[in-house]
This record gives C-alpha cells, structure tokens and sequence, in this order.
C-alpha cells in the first residue's frame, strides 16, 4: 500500500504539460491503451461516465490542426502589450505533429439521461468528471513514461468539425500523447519567465477565505522511487 501511494505523488510530482520533449516515436497501442482504461475509470457525476476519447494519429489531421493552432498563437501573440508578446515568444505552446498521437476528449452533456444525480445544482460536475478523466490519463501516461500535453489554443467549433464530433458532443481538450526524451524539472512557463507558482500555504484557507491558521509550510518532501526511463 506504502508503495502503491509513492508512485502516485512521485508520478504527481514529474507530471509536465509537455511540448519539445517528445521523441517522435508514436505510444504504442498496448501503453495507449492502460493509459486509456485509467482515464475511463474516473469517478463521474452519477456514474455518467461523459467522456470519450478520440485518438488521432493521421498525419494529415495532425497538421491540419497544428496549422490551425499556430493561427491562434498568433493571434493571442499580437493582442498581448509589447513586454508580454517578447516573453512569451519563445514559449512552445504544443507539440501535435511531434508527438504523433491526439487524444480528443469530448464531454456529452446528455449522458446518463435527463436526471444525472449529483448534477441537478451544480450543472458543471460533467465537466469536471471529464477533467478528472484527464487527470488519469495524464498521471497514468507519466507513469509510464510517456509525456502529454494540453492544447487550448483552437476554436472548438473547428476541432469538433475535424475529428467528427457529432452534435451535442463538446471537445474538451487535444492531449498530444508520446514518448519523451525527458520530463522537464520546471514547468516551461516557469523556465520562460511567464509566471511562477505561489506556495502551497497561499492557497490553502482555515474556515473561512483568507484565515491560513498554518504559521509555516510543513515539509512535503517524498523519498525518491525508481527513476522513470523516458
């Protein structure tokens, strides 16, 4: 049990939103497949089960698409003050072709019926058990050495057209799934002067918003496990 619980946070700990590290050489089909089955066994709001996944390893539509997001990193580029634009320049934002393999979650809304229990007062818990899939997916391809990363810059309208998704089906986000030469120490948009963490204890409330009650942050160090191979 001690053992199971390390590889978790170590795998929590090495998880990046990867872009230049992946090795070209596509996941292959048993690995791709246990990295699936943990997003598939996500809890969900009144066992839904919202998501699906569609995995994309068409050159064509890996270009089509990373043409469209390079469009949309311009974009954003362009609107930012002068200042912001040059520090985010040299920021990768994905790495679609590189990786070789999309893994496009969809969120359908009407899943599970008219009633789904748990979701009458917060309408948003399909959408976070979708998010909670990719959480697994992620932690479980890191855990296998197998690198992701999330790609928010598109219009979903355009992706929902490329991959077929039928009406009522929500893309929520293009994973880029492979192989990687490493996993980074720091997160790119740290290393890039972008924007820093804050402490744990900045976001952690005692009672009531603003009350910490915590005089220092306690240690969190974890003892090292077996080194993951890239």
């Amino acid at each position: 049990m001690s053992a199971d619980r390390l590889s978790v946070y170590e795998a929590i700990r090495l998880r990046r939103d990867v872009r230049a590290e992946f090795t070209g050489e596509p996941v292959d089909e048993d690995t791709l497949w246990r990295i699936l089955d943990a997003a598939h066994r996500a809890p969900s709001v009144g066992n839904s089960q919202p998501w699906d996944f569609v995995v994309v390893r068409e050159p064509d539509t890996l270009r089509q698409f990373a043409d469209h997001v390079a469009g949309k990193r311009v974009e954003f580029r362009d609107a930012l003050p002068p200042e912001r634009a040059t520090t985010f320049e040299p920021i990768k934002i994905e790495g679609i072709v590189e990786s070789g393999t999309g893994v496009v979650v969809g969120y359908d809304h009407d899943r599970g019926g008219p009633q789904v229990l748990g979701r009458a007062t917060v309408h948003e818990t399909g959408v976070y058990s979708t998010v909670l899939a990719i959480q697994n997916l992620w932690l479980a391809a890191t855990a296998e050495g197998i690198g992701v990363g999330w790609v928010s810059f598109y219009d979903p309208e355009f992706l929902a057209e490329l991959v077929g998704l039928p009406p009522g089906i929500r893309p929520v986000a293009w994973l880029c799934v492979g192989p990687v030469h490493e996993f980074q120490t720091v997160p790119d948009l740290e290393r890039y002067g972008w924007r820093t963490g804050r402490p744990l204890s900045e976001a952690v409330h005692r009672e009531t918003f603003g009350a910490t009650g915590i005089a220092t942050e306690p240690s969190t160090n974890i003892a090292a496990t077996e080194t993951i191979a890239p």
